[in-house]
């Protein structure tokens, strides 16, 4: 080193000094003064509570840290606002502002009003060359000026560096630009070359730890005077749930890092080891993950953190029992308890004893999950536990089809092969999944077409797969009249195979009237997965003449009864119903104006605050377990495993938050409003949108360039004297009372990267936490429609701005208010969501597409429309008769066709 260069050391500051020299402790940087990682504070900062918000700061300087982070990014918050005010309080209090700030935000004019009130030398928090080198550059010169220092990220135009070579190239190629353009000081600039999981079970990941070793030991080397940082906890993200072996993880890695030249970052010390202290055999297996020593490593961390699961450190180095076990019995109890663990282990043990891999299958493998089979058919297992059997399985099967197709062996018999398909407009496949994956634990080949699956694919794969079986998916509407379309074609192509139907709108009585009359062959209806295996059992077992049959027989029954108890109700007339609608009375009821009329799209939402809004018995029951939260957790037959079940998720889920792996996104709009022509309802927008389609373009008054169309339907039950029939419409004022009145709408969505996790999770064999996400991405879709409707009651309309309710409250709607969804029934109709897209722009705003059925794709998506007045209810729209059904074609400018596509369930002719 050069005399002069001696003082080129990384110097921050707050009231005192802060400077970085190699002969320096590794520098720990606080982050709980950061809304995005710290649930407290965020709530502190939301409710303006400065005071207690200072504490946690305070909190981190007594615990050590030696750098305060500062992150304000949260979608509801002036961030800008926030960030200014608590950097104000930190500069009046000295104990905490001796220490350095680090200006923490992906957003640059929050960064920058933060440079502009921050005391000393402060760290920015990040900049890096994703939007291309002109914004880098300004950037740059501008934190120069402010006298800050930089932590530049490893990421560039393409995204995220993964791999040694992308990182020393982006570290390299920034480097370069702030030393020789801007003229920045080297030893301000921080690299944080991406610190990523280890031990994912994905042949891509082998290297994170290693490449990051080794990107860091090249920047030190090759860019002189810089630092550089990182996320420890990132590394050991597999192990969540098993704090023995992430605490081993982290002390590692932070272990070879600091040898690699990282010197400052965010470490938390509750999850971090004494590297001296780590057991032998365990820190063997962790370092063999963290150096790529072995093809196997991560297999043998693994399985060896199954022995520690759970464990206190001084148990660290008992052996589970049952790994004493003769073979048989280990393969089975893997099976039965969903150990993936030890599989390709005791599968290669038992291929070395068979004559023909096949054998493996057919023989160890089967002999486990018939005992599986058996025990979830007893009601000893439940759901959960058979898809985790079926994930041993995979996995088990997966190492052994190299064997099997080298010996060009293709002796093993299915008990059958199944398509299995969500139908032509539909994105909903959890149910679908996991009745795939229930048959497959029972050695049925599955063929699984996926989503939004064309009549004619389905047609044209049964046949060249010459299947056993076709099921059929679907949860909206219009997928019922696909259904049926699928069972005309299959009579008219002469197909002789059963046709199992389900999903959340179908029905035993569609089923039995709608669909079964078209086709020859049985029909059966599957109400949960947990009847499937039976079903199709009886209906592929070779004297099954009987049991269809009698299926057929049952159906045509309940098809008479249906049609009798459909036509001993009565019915009135519209214009009769229209009469007795539901009356308010407009002089006296309170109407609030909103806050703020227009449209509002909120991006890149922090998804962690939705935790709380979670209803969580939904999520139960999509796993085939019934009962209310938080009583399922003790209930005396399903309660330890849906105890597991919840602890699961709620690892998955604390994955999803730290590594943000999904983006919640919502778009809603308030407007004024008033009910016309009694049943529909004219809303006031800024302009009339030139490039509706057809449909909802006849839905806008373009006459009148500001207004649209809202179309509600009326019930036409005959009801007793004095009960009204109800439409949406008699919550808003009608137009000639004079009476201004609002209405709102919404879109929210949590499911941009639940396909590509659900995906990864497939590739690995995981249909478990497949099938997981996805439900866990359908209740924060939900907790999220239930949050921005609290915030558009409190804040955003403010007709409830006094309401305190807890989750509990907003699960049962003890508020004032709806937000019914069209699809749903007291609105079946979808074709209001083209008027709810073309108003709010939601594809331009949030991404959220319709499909040619109008589901709403990602299918993680809730919208509907916002009701105020305290008497709007929900109730169900129930049978329409041809008279409303032909009013209804004219004011959708529709023929009767198309309307009755869309309104099938609800037409009294059903």
């Amino acid at each position: 080193m050069k005399k002069s260069d001696c003082k080129k050391y990384l110097k921050l500051s707050g009231l005192e000094p802060l400077i970085i020299t190699p002969e320096s402790n590794f520098i720990n940087v606080g982050e709980r003064t950061n809304v995005t990682g710290s649930r407290k504070f965020l709530r502190l900062i939301k409710e303006e509570n400065y005071t207690e918000a200072l504490e946690v700061a305070r909190d981190q300087v007594e615990g050590g840290a030696q750098i305060i982070d500062v992150n304000m990014d949260e979608g509801m918050l002036d961030g800008k606002q926030a960030m200014v005010t608590f950097l104000n309080l930190i500069a009046s209090e000295p104990d905490i502002a001796r220490l350095p700030i680090m200006i923490d935000s992906s957003k640059w004019d929050i960064i920058e009003a933060g440079l502009q009130v921050v005391q000393g030398k402060s760290v920015v928090n990040s900049i890096s060359l994703k939007e291309g080198e002109a914004t880098f550059i300004h950037h740059a010169k501008l934190i120069k000026r402010y006298g800050a220092a930089v932590i530049v990220m490893a990421f560039d135009e393409d995204g995220q560096a993964d791999t040694y070579e992308r990182r020393i190239d982006i570290c390299k190629r920034s480097y370069e630009i702030l030393v020789n353009q801007v003229h920045f000081p080297p030893e301000d600039i921080i690299f944080d070359p991406n610190i990523f999981p280890v031990a994912t079970g994905m042949e891509e990941h082998r290297l994170n730890a290693l490449d990051f070793f080794n990107a860091t030991k090249w920047i030190k080397d090759n860019l002189p005077y810089v630092s550089v940082s990182g996320g420890v906890s990132n590394v050991s993200f597999s192990f969540r749930g098993n704090n023995v072996v992430r605490e081993a993880i982290n002390a590692a890695f932070l272990y070879h890092a600091i040898q690699h030249g990282m010197n400052m970052g965010i470490v938390n010390p509750t999850m971090l080891e004494v590297y001296d202290e780590i057991p032998k055999d365990l820190l063997e297996h962790v370092e063999d993950v963290l150096f790529d020593k072995r093809d196997d490593a991560t297999e043998r961390l693994l399985g060896f953190a199954e022995t520690v699961k759970g464990q206190k450190k001084d148990d660290v180095a008992k052996i589970q029992e049952w790994r004493s076990e003769p073979l048989q019995n280990r393969i089975t109890h893997a099976l039965v308890k969903g150990i993936d663990a030890f599989i390709v282990e005791d599968v290669e043990e038992a291929r070395q004893v068979v004559n023909k891999p096949i054998e493996v299958i057919e023989g160890h493998l089967m002999t486990g999950m018939n005992v599986v089979g058996d025990l979830f058919g007893s009601g000893k297992m439940f759901l959960p536990q058979v898809v985790k059997s079926a994930r041993v399985m995979k996995k088990a099967v997966a190492y052994l089809q190299p064997y099997i197709e080298a010996g060009k062996d293709d002796s093993q018999q299915s008990n059958g092969k199944i398509l299995m398909a969500t139908v032509k407009g539909d994105v909903h496949d959890i149910g679908k999944n996991i009745v795939s994956v229930v048959l497959g634990c029972n050695n049925y080949e599955i063929v699984d077409l996926g989503v939004m699956v064309p009549p004619e694919k389905i047609i044209e794969t049964a046949k060249k797969e010459n299947v056993d079986v076709i099921g059929l998916s679907g949860l909206i509407t219009p997928s019922l009249d696909e259904m049926v379309y699928v069972s005309q074609e299959m009579e008219k192509q002469g197909f002789n195979i059963p046709l199992l139907i389900g999903g959340a709108t179908t029905s035993r009585a569609h089923s039995a009237v709608k669909i079964a009359p078209h086709y020859s062959n049985t029909v059966v209806h599957v109400n949960d997965a947990s009847r499937a295996v039976t079903v199709v059992g009886n209906l592929l077992q070779k004297d099954n003449n009987v049991y269809k049959e009698q299926i057929r027989e049952e159906y045509e029954k309940f098809r008479e009864q249906f049609l009798k108890r459909g036509k001993k109700k009565e019915y009135i007339p519209i214009e009769e119903a229209r009469e007795r609608k539901f009356k308010i009375d407009w002089k006296t009821t309170e109407i609030v104006k909103p806050k703020q009329l227009g449209i509002q799209d909120i991006q890149d939402f922090d998804i962690t605050i939705l935790e709380d809004y979670i209803d969580w018995s939904p999520f139960f029951r999509s796993w085939d377990l019934h009962g209310k939260y938080p009583d399922i957790l003790t209930d005396n037959i399903v309660g330890k495993q849906a105890t597991e079940l919840f602890k699961d998720a709620k690892v998955l889920l604390q994955k999803v938050f730290d590594e943000k792996l999904l983006k919640a996104k919502a778009v809603f709009g308030l407007f004024p409003a008033n009910s016309i022509n009694d049943d529909d309802i004219e809303v006031i927008i800024e302009d009339c949108h030139a490039e509706l389609d057809s449909v909802s373009k006849k839905d806008f008054d373009c006459a009148q360039s500001d207004t649209a169309k809202f179309l509600t339907l009326r019930q036409q039950l005959k009801k007793r004297e004095g009960v009204p029939n109800f439409a949406l419409a008699d919550f808003i004022a009608p137009k000639d009372t004079g009476v201004q009145d609002y209405i709102g709408c919404f879109c929210v969505t949590t499911g941009f990267g639940t396909e590509q996790l659900a995906k990864e999770f497939e590739a690995n064999h995981d249909d478990y936490n497949a099938i997981m996400i996805k439900a866990l991405a359908d209740r924060l879709a939900e907790a999220f429609a239930e949050y921005l409707h609290q915030k558009v009651r409190t804040d955003f309309w403010g007709y409830a701005s006094n309401e305190n309710l807890s989750n509990q409250e907003l699960i049962k709607e003890a508020y004032k208010g709806i937000r019914p969804a069209p699809g749903y029934p007291a609105c079946p109709d979808h074709l209001e969501k083209k008027t709810i897209w073309n108003i709010l722009k939601v594809e331009e705003a949030i991404g959220v597409k319709l499909t040619d059925s109008l589901a709403m794709w990602p299918a993680a998506s809730v919208s509907g429309y916002y009701f105020a007045n305290p008497e709007a209810k929900y109730f169900g729209l129930g049978k329409i008769t041809k008279d409303q059904l032909e009013d209804y074609t004219k004011r959708r400018y529709i023929s009767k066709e198309e309307a009755a596509k869309w309104l099938n369930p609800n037409l009294a002719e059903y």
